[in-house]
């Protein structure tokens, strides 16, 4: 979503305030200005505060709740996990106050994929960073990518850890992410 979506709230409903990170509860008949929907969540701007409403409460938006994607429990051996469905998959988690999805921002430092002892599938460690270390988002944004490493087939495991070292810079960026917010 590029434009901006005035709407009225049809329900009350948790949102995450940004950049801090605290629960809120946005309020039925407040007026919300949908700034980005992207990687199944929503940034808003409600009250003169941007928040964060994750997509199992697009309705209270007026949208469409996508159906949660189920898996079966995978018959793949520990060999057999797509590790380019991995980099598909984070790639469809965003910063909510930039409209840059988290690879093509280069903030994943690490990904590995490990079999697990009982060959039943496999375990992927991430380390990540964010864009400024004070960010209250950080845990939210850590929680959404191991989510949605564990939707790919054959991952029983996943986990996230905020690195610091090296720290992020632009340069980090490919070279899309900075031309899509203006740095070329």
């Amino acid at each position: 979503m590029q434009q901006r979506e005035t709407v009225i709230l049809r329900r009350d409903c948790e949102g995450i305030l940004v950049p801090s990170g605290d629960k809120i509860i946005l309020r039925k008949g407040q007026e919300a200005i949908i700034t980005q929907a992207l990687g199944g969540s929503y940034t808003v701007i409600v009250m003169g505060n941007l928040a964060r409403i994750d997509g199992k409460c697009a309705d209270a938006l007026g949208k469409e709740v996508e159906a949660a994607k189920k898996y079966k429990p995978s018959t793949r051996t520990a060999e057999e996990v797509d590790e380019q469905l991995i980099w598909e998959k984070l790639a469809t988690c965003y910063d909510p106050e930039i409209p840059v999805n988290i690879v093509e921002l280069g903030l994943i430092y690490d990904l590995k994929i490990t079999p697990l002892k009982d060959d039943t599938g496999q375990q992927v460690d991430i380390k990540m960073t964010l864009t400024a270390p004070g960010c209250g988002m950080g845990p939210f944004i850590a929680e959404d990518a191991r989510q949605k490493v564990l939707s790919v087939p054959g991952v029983v495991e996943a986990s996230v850890q905020l690195v610091w070292e090296p720290q992020w810079n632009q340069n980090m960026m490919s070279e899309a992410a900075r031309l899509k917010l203006g740095m070329l």
